[in-house]
C-alpha cells in the first residue's frame, strides 16, 4: 500500500494517462505507475497473461495484481542474507522504483542516489497511513 501512495503523484484518470503515453512512449500506466516490460515480464504464467499492459489505465484491480506480483518476483530474487542496512520491505520498493539490479546493489551495500533515496524516504513517511488503511480494510 505505501508504494501505491508512493506512485500516486501523478493523476491516474486513463485519458491522460494515453495522452502522456503519446509524448512518452516510455511512461508508465496505472495506479501501481508500472512500466511496459515489468507488465509484461510479470504476466507470464498468471491468471492476467491474456491482458495487455494498455488495460492498466482502466483497471485499477489489474495494475493492483500486476505490482503485487512483481513484488513477488523481485523477492524472489533477494539473497537470503545481505550486508546492507535496508529491510526486506524496503529493498522491495527500491526494486519496485529502480529495477531488479539495482535492489540487489542496494541489498549488497550500494548507496541510492538522490531519486532512490527520495523515494525510500517517501515510503517510510507512507508506512504508518498504509498500515491504518490496510488494517481498517479488513
Amino acid at each position: 500500500m505505501a508504494i501505491l501512495y508512493n506512485e500516486s503523484y501523478k493523476p491516474h484518470d486513463p485519458d491522460l494517462e494515453r495522452a502522456w503515453q503519446k509524448i512518452d512512449p516510455d511512461a508508465s500506466f496505472g495506479i501501481a505507475n508500472m512500466h511496459r516490460a515489468a507488465f509484461d515480464d510479470t504476466k507470464r504464467g498468471r491468471d492476467f497473461a491474456g491482458r495487455q499492459w494498455e488495460e492498466l489505465p482502466d483497471d485499477p484491480d489489474l495494475a493492483i495484481q500486476a505490482a503485487a506480483w512483481y513484488l513477488h518476483d523481485l523477492a524472489t530474487q533477494l539473497p537470503p542474507n545481505w550486508p546492507g542496512p535496508y529491510t526486506r520491505d524496503e529493498l522491495l520498493a527500491l526494486g519496485y522504483n529502480t529495477g531488479p539490479g539495482n535492489m540487489l546493489a542496494f541489498a549488497q551495500g550500494s548507496t541510492p542516489g538522490e531519486q532512490a533515496q527520495s523515494y525510500l524516504d517517501k515510503l517510510r513517511d507512507n508506512w504508518p497511513g498504509a498500515e491504518t488503511d490496510v488494517n481498517g480494510a479488513r
